[in-house]
């Protein structure tokens, strides 16, 4: 049987990985030793130069699957991993066929819900991961993605401003539907939420979660906070016709949500007098579109809505606002943003993602201003945040070869 690689991005580098030995024997010259989520199946993460994968075993019908959903996933522009092929034909030294395999590109700077427990993740955080967790649920929803397994095993976790940013890591039982019913939502929902309690208790048995936490309480958590969510992103609205600025008050509430509106549908009734507008399509993204636009950066939403309050403050500090608001975010980037993460040690590079960085700095230079009871400079208190806090984190991005392993999937 000869082997066979399906591959979105070719990567000559794949051929060279020991194929065939089962992937549970591979040696630590290609295997990367990091913490990784739960799976049914064997999973290890591998780098080749300077790129990064996972790999998984699995059956060749399902591997195909998973790998063209996830490539679906990719051009909606949803967050999940990234698909990079499928490795099939495989045979060991003694003629035993083996199973094939699905690797996708290592997520930097994700970890999985276990080792954010692990590097100290307080009781405190958990309603950021859920709400982490619902509103990829809901962004999956919208496009008309039913998962069939939501967990917290079936996601990895990016930091995001304080809170979080999920990522769907697993797709092997979702099916895309031109519209989700509410039947197959309301089954996600469900399953989700028998799946994270289970997943509480294990924490809990391992001594990993206090165990005064109410597992059933942050289940129900998911449950009130997807139907919130999924409310404000689909719902109808009536009003008089007299009112219509309601519409430019439902699009402002969506924005703060970090969604834009693509599509909404307004209708008046017979006579006009009402008026009743329900959107149609919501994307997320709102805040990094935004600043994408300004400074060429990309951040995660809750990451550029900060930066964006940050630009702000400097243009009130300067009295900027009536110059280009394009021409102060270029000036802000290039004389506070980029002078800042010059500072960051290479050593600590891949302790946090560059904008979880400012982010945290801005955070300390209120605790240190506080302190001092005077505004403390902002390079000031990255010297400090970087001297004093940065360099005490875990890693969490893989680090260059030869260098400390962080942790990962």
């Amino acid at each position: 049987m000869a082997l066979r690689i399906v591959a979105s991005r070719p990567d000559p580098a794949i051929v060279s990985l020991p194929w065939a030995t089962p992937l549970a024997d591979w040696g630590d010259d290609v295997v990367v030793p990091l913490p990784r989520g739960l799976s049914r199946h064997v999973v290890r993460i591998v780098r080749l130069g300077d790129r990064v994968y996972a790999v998984k075993e699995t059956v060749e019908d399902i591997a195909f699957r998973e790998y063209r959903m996830l490539r679906d996933l990719q051009r909606m522009g949803l967050p999940a991993v990234t698909p990079q092929g499928v490795v099939t034909g495989r045979v060991s030294a003694d003629g035993e066929e083996l199973p094939s395999a699905l690797l996708t590109e290592h997520l930097r700077f994700s970890l999985p819900y276990r080792s954010l427990f692990s590097h100290g993740l307080s009781a405190d955080s958990l309603p950021s991961l859920v709400d982490a967790l619902v509103v990829l649920l809901v962004r999956l929803h919208l496009a008309g993605f039913y998962w069939g397994d939501v967990s917290l095993s079936n996601v990895l976790f990016r930091r995001s401003a304080g809170g979080f940013a999920a990522y769907l890591v697993d797709a092997e039982t979702g099916e895309l539907k031109d519209h989700l019913s509410q039947n197959l939502r309301e089954y996600d929902v469900t399953v989700g939420c028998e799946n994270v309690y289970a997943e509480l208790l294990d924490l809990q048995a391992g001594g990993q979660l206090d165990t005064a936490v109410d597992a059933f309480e942050i289940v129900e958590m998911v449950r009130t906070r997807y139907q919130a969510l999924w409310d404000d992103l689909t719902s109808e609205e009536e009003f008089p016709s007299a009112d219509m600025w309601r519409i430019g008050r439902r699009i402002e509430r969506l924005n703060d949500l970090g969604f834009d509106v693509d599509e909404l549908d307004i209708v008046t009734d017979f006579d006009g007098d009402r008026v009743r507008i329900q959107p149609k399509v919501v994307e997320l993204g709102h805040h990094s579109r935004e600043l994408q636009g300004l400074t060429g950066m990309y951040a995660e939403e809750a990451q550029a809505r900060r930066i964006l309050n940050d630009i702000a403050a400097y243009t009130a500090h300067y009295d900027l606002g009536r110059e280009d608001r394009a021409l102060v975010a270029n000036r802000w980037l290039t004389r506070i943003y980029e002078p800042i993460m010059a500072m960051v040690p290479p050593e600590a590079r891949g302790k946090l993602e560059p904008a979880e960085i400012f982010h945290e700095i801005l955070e300390h230079r209120w605790y240190l201003s506080e302190d001092a009871g005077e505004e403390v400079g902002i390079f000031d208190t990255a010297r400090d945040y970087i001297d004093t806090q940065l360099t005490r984190r875990p890693e969490e991005a893989v680090a260059a070869p030869g260098g400390p392993e962080p942790g990962a999937p």
